[in-house]
């Protein structure tokens, strides 16, 4: 194992300190040709024993960078099973809604069907016997025709009654197929937030493994540099730190240029997105004090009054697609791949000019400016 490996290195390189740093002073200073060739020896050993650790730490690192972007990929698919799971939450209150209409107005009209029956039996009770239907105006003719009136109407009444019954029906179903779709969204959601834990559990015990070895490197480093001349540990150490500071400022300064940036809603989302730089990444998180690459931009977009869900797969749609060489102020940037399912798309950044964008990288970093020239650019979209 690799750790294992640098920890070797580690325990072995104690003894060979003492044998440069450690040997008592001689009555003749100089070294012979033998003393000359054994320190030369050492340090190449401990140059081999530095790029062995390199090597362990660049394959940790690469493990680490492959961990996240899969556990990225997960957050932005649970971040769009959330988002479909309250779209079947409306289709089913509304499916409900719709149900409790339909049976008010079936009861509603059965009661009007009730009032018509009553009415129709007062009618025929108050008819006069059948000889004076007979003598009277119109005679058993007149009579027929009321009495098939009033068939009609109660036929027409039951008519109604029916469809309003199957109306309610047919509902019914609806409302029980959309609780069953929201349930199984449920269920997929719940399924989908297992494994995005379990990926960035995973990615927290790499970053773990990795800061081991790196710090395993950092020792084997020293203990390499004490063996070199006071003259070259000095510039190194020197050289490394001016590398650090140089480092730590890269992608946290705001361009000077970004001053002015474009004018309109783009312009507004890429200048606050500016102001975030140096916030750290936190997996689901939308500020204002951390953000995941999709939570970042969704906020940005919101000050330049577009709502934008928490999801790369429903930012990739939220407007019109534009070519890279067109790119504006405030377009979002996407990676991954492309295919029927938006899920694909991992990663998102927001773009602020000269080929270079504002985005929440990763776990263990913090809001930066980048180039957006990757592998996996897949293209890009403005808002609207």
């Amino acid at each position: 194992m690799p750790l294992l490996r640098a920890s070797g290195l580690v325990a072995g390189l104690g003894s060979g300190i003492v044998l440069t740093l450690g040997c008592p002073a001689a009555a003749d200073p100089r070294p012979s040709a033998h003393d000359v060739a054994e320190a030369r020896q050492q340090a190449q050993d401990r140059a081999h024993q530095l790029g062995k650790a390199e090597d362990d730490l660049t394959a940790a690192q690469t493990r680490q960078d492959d961990l996240a972007a899969n556990a990225e990929r997960l957050v932005e698919a649970y971040n769009g099973e959330l988002v479909r799971l309250d779209n079947a939450r409306t289709q089913y209150e509304q499916a409900a809604g719709r149900l409790q209409q339909a049976a008010g107005q079936y009861q509603q009209a059965r009661s009007a069907a009730a009032a018509d029956a009553a009415r129709s039996y007062r009618d025929l009770v108050a008819f006069q016997p059948a000889t004076a239907m007979l003598s009277a105006s119109g005679g058993f003719g007149a009579y027929l025709q009321r009495a098939s009136v009033l068939s009609h109407l109660g036929s027409e009444r039951a008519a109604t009654l029916q469809q309003l019954r199957d109306a309610q029906e047919v509902f019914g179903i609806l409302r029980g197929q959309a609780a069953e779709a929201y349930e199984s969204q449920k269920k997929t959601a719940e399924e989908v937030r297992v494994a995005r834990d379990a990926a960035r559990a995973s990615v927290d015990q790499q970053v773990q493994e990795t800061e081991k070895i790196r710090q395993q490197k950092i020792a084997i480093s020293r203990r390499l540099d004490a063996a070199r001349s006071r003259v070259e540990r000095l510039r190194s150490a020197r050289a490394q730190a001016q590398r650090s500071r140089v480092g730590l400022r890269a992608g946290l300064a705001v361009p000077g240029w970004a001053g002015s940036l474009a004018s309109g809603r783009g312009g507004r989302a890429a200048q606050w997105a500016l102001k975030q730089l140096g916030k750290p990444y936190v997996w689901a998180a939308d500020g204002p004090s951390s953000f995941d690459c999709s939570g970042l931009t969704m906020r940005a977009w919101q000050r330049a009054g577009i709502s934008l869900d928490h999801w790369t797969g429903t930012q990739w749609s939220s407007g019109p697609h534009v070519p890279v060489r067109d790119l504006r102020s405030g377009d979002l940037v996407f990676y991954g791949r492309l295919s029927s399912y938006p899920g694909t798309i991992h990663h998102v950044g927001i773009y602020i000019g000269r080929g270079l964008m504002v985005h929440a990288p990763q776990t263990g970093d913090v809001v930066r400016i980048s180039s957006i020239w990757r592998h996996d650019l897949v293209g890009a979209t403005r808002p609207r």
